[in-house]
């Protein structure tokens, strides 16, 4: 799984984020033709090298016609379904919007389709959105996390006259979120930027285990006397390990009734995209003899927002019923299994008496049975077969190249060289023996086996 890494030492605003995206390997050229296609003028962006307090970082510039509006969340959502986007990227600018007008509603008392936006609401923090979803789509981060947010301290001046830092709606935003204490007189995070992080974010604190791949630097306008005024996001792959334990989960249901099964589908698009843990329908008879159906969704509690934010925009539902329930879950990694066809990915589990299960991954036999017209169930036998060789015996293996296996999604992933094939089934029997599964995840870290893409729930 690849994961970014919010490291907010200095806060984050929408420009810096931006700015790190690009450096992280975003292109410029996309966001500029999606922000060219919302017909707000001439609008350019410009990306140039510079240091704070003797550290490189990309500082993002807008340059626009003047302008003095102030636009209502019905006309930025007008603007983005205007734009020449992808889906997902046009689903996240929606979310950050409607995150930001909630935030505002409540600091106002008043209700999100009233809010009139006004810093938010200009060029340049459309501009700011819109890139960011571009680029974080574009870059296929499946989970984010972050650090602690410092917003600073003294007093700003918005639209509204001269307020405390953080501003009401910065405050809002990170309700629940850690703030790292300092005195800098200065708007360490603005609205755009805690919207940004409180949407991508799952979880707040330390770094987690991963395997850094890239590294990108967005720079903020100012200095600061005691930092390096840069927002650092991170790149890589997930070697968090879950281990078998009881937590609880979300699960929200609606029931639709005058919703096509296009709208339907897209919506789970969407909803899988967000990081829903599993999503199904099923079709009901409503009042009235009315087919219906209902939809389900199992999640993280704190994705409840995003999947909300989807479920609404996307079926015109009026209302979801949701709970949190229990679950236990097995310990479970991803692993690569050399075979005839190349590396196939699959998964592998432990269940409590330490037997292990493996299962090879659908997309990838399926690929290989269509490519070399053989039945699937021939294809899943021979890659589990391939992994019990492999797993009872410990041996190099070259890796395959990404020409020999155009078929396969993660070849690209994997370095060059000749590296070793650890006995999973080893792994975890040594885990169970002693009864610590931070020690597989060390351990992997530490030999670098190719197997450990990574652990989930």
């Amino acid at each position: 799984m690849q994961i970014a890494y919010f490291d907010c030492f200095s806060g984050i605003s929408g420009d810096m984020t931006l700015g790190a995206l690009i450096d992280v390997g975003a292109e410029l050229s996309a966001v500029q033709t999606a922000v060219a296609s919302m017909d707000l003028g001439d609008v350019r962006i410009a990306i140039a090298n510079t240091t704070r307090r003797g550290f490189r970082g990309k500082l993002l510039t807008i340059d626009h016609p003047p302008e003095h509006a102030h636009r209502y969340l019905r006309d930025i959502l007008s603007l983005l379904r205007r734009a020449r986007i992808s889906s997902g990227a046009k689903d996240l600018a929606m979310r950050l919007f409607e995150r930001i007008a909630r935030a505002e509603a409540k600091v106002h008392g008043t209700t999100i389709d009233r809010v009139q936006f006004h810093e938010v609401g200009a060029i340049d923090s459309i501009v700011d959105i819109l890139g960011v979803s571009v680029a974080w789509d574009s870059l296929q981060i499946e989970r984010a996390y972050a650090s602690s947010v410092p917003t600073g301290a003294g007093q700003v001046r918005i639209a509204h006259g001269l307020v405390s830092v953080p501003a009401p709606a910065t405050a809002e935003l990170l309700m629940g979120v850690p703030i790292a204490p300092t005195q800098i007189p200065m708007e360490m995070t603005t609205p755009t930027g805690a919207a940004i992080v409180t949407e991508l974010a799952t979880e707040f604190g330390p770094m987690p285990p991963m395997q850094v791949g890239r590294i990108g630097y967005g720079a903020g306008r100012k200095d600061m006397p005691d930092r390096p005024n840069l927002l650092r996001i991170l790149i890589g792959n997930d070697l968090k390990p879950k281990q078998n334990r009881d937590d609880s989960i979300l699960i929200m249901e609606s029931n639709l009734d005058d919703v096509t099964g296009e709208q339907i589908g897209f919506a789970i698009e969407q909803l899988w995209k967000a990081g829903a843990l599993d999503v199904f329908s099923v079709p009901i008879q409503m009042k009235k003899n009315r087919p219906g159906t209902l939809i389900t969704v199992i999640a993280n509690p704190q994705d409840r927002h995003a999947m909300e934010s989807i479920l609404f925009q996307q079926t015109g539902t009026l209302g979801i019923r949701y709970r949190t329930q229990a679950r236990t879950v097995l310990p479970r990694a991803a692993v690569d299994v050399r075979t005839p066809w190349g590396i196939v990915a699959g998964k592998v589990s432990k269940r409590p008496s330490g037997d292990i299960d493996f299962s090879p991954e659908y997309d990838d036999c399926s690929k290989i049975a269509a490519t070399f017209d053989l039945r699937l169930t021939e294809v899943v036998g021979k890659v589990t077969e391939c992994y019990r060789e492999n797993s009872n015996n410990i041996a190099p293996v070259a890796m395959v190249d990404a020409t020999d296996a155009p078929f396969l999604n993660n070849a690209s992933d994997l370095i060059d060289g000749i590296i070793e094939l650890d006995n999973v089934n080893a792994v975890f029997r040594q885990a169970a023996v002693e009864d610590e599964l931070d020690s597989v995840a060390n351990n992997c870290v530490e030999l670098e086996f190719p197997f450990q893409r990574e652990w989930d729930s």
